[in-house]
């Protein structure tokens, strides 16, 4: 049975390689899973249709492949396949007559070839995958591995060994080479990007290329939402079994802001302004791969607990990589946290194709001016509103970015707005 590549998306057509769960030789159970597959959003893992044994491997970890594309091959009630060159060994007898000498060298050298055939499916798919960059042959590569199977170390490990014991042929005197970016035998270690990681410098550099981005400044003082939630907590979280947080709190205000400003929720399509009539709220989290944006459907029709249960099991689901292509797709405005991580000011970049993004940052006491003669020490955020200028005027931003501090600074009026 051939494992192919499964529909991604309607949007995704190719996928990479990121790991394989199962490795040539292995028994697989019906419905298990045996690769996983990174796309431009999200991983999936890729199930066995069938019971049976892995037999060949048809693509190294990180390489690119194509929907529909075979990538591996699973025999139903296989075994695993031994090493053909210890078989060979075992075979071939320890003396033979002179007088079949002669007769015994082409069946020698057809072994030979047989074995070289068979070494290829020992090795693991990354470490054939370093041998192909490298111009190795794995028949020269020893392993250690008790079945034979060359893994990526080895490969490694043999490439690294001749290096060290060439020396350099000498030369004549010639003109200095500039010196390296780096003193030799400085350490350093180079990552491989991953799949998501390139999608996701390849979007923000796009979208500084191709938006007017601008960015406004306010800051909010956050004592009210924080007396609310101080008083509210116990019964919120007995009633909902969910705490009160702030980013229910700045959900609900983007979108009283939104309806007031409708261009901030919108998108531009070739020479025409698409406003959204509806309010699917991005909501910036951290994962394991870089920064994930999952949606928060209809965000204008759900109370603060729905909001806040949502955004709990979206974060718990990006955490375990898990979240899934609807999770991620479809938003209309984006809200991301850089306080969580002690942030106090930055200028957040816009998630295309959206024309706005709110930023929140650190609440940190600082003195205030109450008036002429008093100052009080309150909580304060600073919050930054990115957007596209293109369709998207000055006065439309500072006036949503306004409206949301005037709605947090009276968090009870969020019942009447949004």
């Amino acid at each position: 049975m051939e494992i192919k590549v499964p529909e991604l998306a309607e949007s995704i057509t190719e996928g990479t390689v990121a790991s394989w769960l199962k490795q040539p030789g292995d028994h697989v159970d019906k419905g298990e899973a045996i690769v996983e597959l990174e796309t431009d959003k999200v991983n999936i893992e890729v199930p066995s249709d069938e019971a049976g044994t892995l037999t060949e491997v048809m693509a190294a970890e990180g390489d690119t492949v194509r929907v529909g594309e075979t990538i591996a091959v699973i025999s139903a009630g296989g075994e695993a396949p031994k090493p053909a060159a210890a078989e060979t060994v075992q075979e071939t007898p320890k003396e033979t007559p002179k007088a079949e000498e002669k007769a015994e060298q082409p069946v020698a050298a057809a072994a030979t070839e047989s074995t070289s055939v068979a070494d290829r499916p020992i090795a693991s798919p990354a470490a054939r995958k370093l041998a192909r960059e490298k111009g190795i042959d794995l028949a020269q590569v020893a392993t250690q591995d008790p079945l034979g199977r060359i893994r990526v170390q080895d490969v490694a490990t043999f490439e690294v060994a001749p290096r060290e014991q060439a020396k350099p042929a000498p030369t004549k005197p010639a003109t200095p080479a500039p010196a390296p970016a780096a003193a030799p035998g400085k350490p350093e270690e180079r990552i491989k990007m991953s799949r998501r990681r390139k999608t996701i410098a390849n979007r923000l550099v796009e979208v500084q290329q191709t938006a007017a981005m601008l960015t406004t400044f306010n800051e909010i003082d956050m004592s009210a939402v924080m007396a609310l939630r101080k008083r509210r907590q116990e019964k919120f979280v007995k009633e909902n079994e969910v705490k009160l947080g702030f980013m229910s709190f700045f959900t609900k205000a983007a979108v009283a802001a939104l309806k007031k400003m409708p261009y901030l929720n919108a998108e531009i399509q070739g020479d025409e302004i698409v406003l959204k009539k509806f309010y699917d709220i991005g909501i910036a989290v951290s994962a394991p791969d870089g920064l994930v944006v999952p949606v928060v459907r209809d965000a204008d029709k759900k109370n603060f607990a729905e909001i806040e249960k949502d955004i709990i099991q979206l974060a718990v689901k990006a955490r375990d990589n898990k979240l899934g292509l609807s999770d991620l797709t479809g938003g209309t405005f984006t809200i991301t946290n850089g306080g969580t991580f002690g942030s106090l000011m930055s200028t957040p970049i816009l998630n295309g194709p959206q024309v706005a993004i709110l930023g929140m940052h650190a609440i940190n006491l600082r003195p205030i001016a109450i008036d002429a003669e008093r100052m009080e020490n309150r909580p304060m955020m600073y919050v930054a509103l990115s957007y596209d200028h293109r369709i998207v005027d000055g006065k439309e931003a500072v006036t949503f970015l306004k409206h949301i501090k005037d709605l947090l600074e009276d968090p009870e009026s969020l019942i009447f707005e949004a």
